[in-house]
């Protein structure tokens, strides 16, 4: 069977800035986003450093976002848990 699309099916919150994310085909990932919210330069996003304002993430139509679009994230950077990697490395 070949996957299309991929879709984020469930969502747990692990930590305080953890989820666990199941998809469509079975993958799961634990998504650590506390060193993406830390090393961005943008006052928008790290007010999600907010544990409160993290914790109120939503599952909508197979995307994970918070309010109306204030945060994602390509759904092939939290399939391959490589949010915010190119971010990081370039500023190492």
């Amino acid at each position: 069977m070949t996957m299309d699309i991929v879709n984020i099916v469930a969502v747990d919150q692990t930590g305080d800035y953890k989820l666990k994310l199941q998809f469509n085909d079975g993958t799961i990932q634990e998504v650590d986003f506390k060193p993406f919210l830390q090393h961005s330069l943008h006052p928008e996003i790290r007010a999600f450093l907010d544990a409160k304002k993290f914790a109120d993430f939503k599952l909508e139509h197979g995307d994970l976002m918070w309010g109306d679009y204030a945060l994602c994230f390509p759904i092939m950077d939290l399939y391959t848990n490589q949010i915010g990697k190119m971010h990081l490395t370039a500023a190492a």
